[in-house]
């Protein structure tokens, strides 16, 4: 994974890595090198990274590393990415239970990166209760680990008790939470809202192909994120928002004056959906801090496209990539010219290549006036619903638990 604004530089007698050299570690014989080097180096330096990404390690191994662990009380960044490859399904829990336990109490440890390891349901025990109790962790990132939306809840579940030990202790909240291609679906998001919702220092949302489909998306924002008024990164990327809820999405842009990037890249937000949004942007205040908007493959047309110029000329002054292939307009526009003009005007910013823009289908723009009511409707409903939900508690009601909040959700099934 590409470096993150959160990841600070680090001088290189603060790092210990072994990042992608496909080291299989079985036994304890197989690891000890590579521990006697680490605490060699961790008696004479500060180790504030720790990285042993890109490598494979089984039940052995991971309880001689645990053990060391616990002594680096130094560390602030640990990245186990991809640190399972080949092994069982029984293997990697044991493994967890060797290898989390021991960040819990390190206190100056913010960043954890567990992606691109076979979780899924059959690992979720260990991590859930590692989550509930990493108080001292502030960016997490779960990506490509095969949750499902079953795993995707306990996830929920696990943020949520952790939002609750976080204020015991007098903690930040999460800042980062990064959970893309998890397949967590619709039926995880009762519980992610909940847990999502109440860390309230939360910056950067990451949720990218998950196969969300818009009756979540309403949920997660409306029930969630909605609430996350510190966001400075949101990303759905590849998810399926449509009009109705990206009604929701373009009513709930108020709620984040400090974002710094909007990825609805491939959401299919549909002509009305585009247009609220880009109309939300029109009708909102400046901000000043939106750097990347990113609007590929969502069948905005030539309407929208015309409010978008208005928009990025007096609502984004620093704004730096505008992403629009893969939408229904002339690639020779002259509006496209006109964006392009205000960006070398600035003398930055500049919109991507569009080589895959798509026609519009006379018959799609005859029904595009019964679509707008339709989702209208479809969105009135679903706000009633949720008022009524919301009746029954507030956000900030720490004398409930999580299960009695998702249940209440769940009886509003959309």
């Amino acid at each position: 994974m590409a470096s993150l604004d959160f990841t600070p530089s680090y001088k290189d007698e603060e790092v210990y890595s072994i990042a992608g050299k496909a080291y299989k570690f079985d036994t304890v014989v197989d690891i000890q090198p590579y521990i006697d080097e680490l605490t060699a180096k961790a008696s004479t330096s500060t180790i504030k990274k720790l990285d042993f990404s890109g490598n494979t390690i089984g039940i052995e191994a991971s309880k001689a590393l645990g053990e060391v662990l616990s002594t680096l009380t130094s560390l602030e960044e640990v990245n186990f990415a991809d640190l399972f490859t080949g092994r069982l399904k029984d293997e990697i829990p044991q493994s967890l239970y060797h290898l989390l336990p021991p960040l819990i109490k390190l206190s100056k440890l913010h960043i954890l990166n567990l992606s691109d390891n076979a979780f899924g349901l059959m690992t979720i025990e260990p991590l859930e209760q590692f989550l509930a109790q990493a108080i001292y962790v502030e960016h997490l990132i779960l990506s490509n680990n095969g949750m499902g939306p079953f795993a995707g809840e306990r996830i929920g579940k696990a943020l949520y008790k952790l939002s609750q030990a976080k204020k015991a202790a007098s903690l930040a909240s999460l800042k980062t939470f990064i959970c893309g291609r998890n397949r967590l679906e619709n039926g995880s998001i009762n519980y992610l809202a909940i847990g999502l919702r109440n860390h309230k220092d939360l910056q950067v949302v990451k949720l990218y192909q998950n196969g969300i489909r818009p009756q979540g998306i309403a949920k997660l924002i409306l029930q969630g994120l909605k609430f996350n008024n510190a966001l400075t990164i949101l990303d759905l990327q590849d998810n399926t928002i449509t009009s109705k809820s990206a009604i929701v999405l373009a009513d709930n842009l108020k709620s984040w004056t400090q974002l710094k990037e909007l990825n609805v890249n491939d959401c299919l937000l549909k002509p009305i959906g585009s247009m609220k949004l880009v109309e939300a942007f029109h009708q909102g205040s400046v901000l000043e801090n939106l750097e990347q908007l990113k609007l590929q493959y969502n069948e905005l047309e030539t309407n929208a496209l015309e409010l978008l110029k208005d928009v990025v000329e007096s609502k984004l002054p620093n704004l730096k990539n505008l992403e629009l292939n893969g939408n229904r307009f002339e690639e020779e526009s002259e509006i496209i010219e006109q964006i392009t003009a205000i960006f070398e005007e600035r003398g930055f910013g500049e919109v991507d290549e569009l080589d895959d823009l798509e026609e519009v289908d006379s018959d799609e723009e005859d029904e595009e006036e019964e679509e707008e009511e339709e989702a209208q409707e479809d969105l009135d409903e679903l706000e009633k619903e949720l008022e009524q939900a919301q009746e029954q508690y507030t956000p900030d009601n720490e004398n409930k638990e999580v299960e009695d909040l998702a249940s209440k959700l769940q009886e509003t099934a959309i």
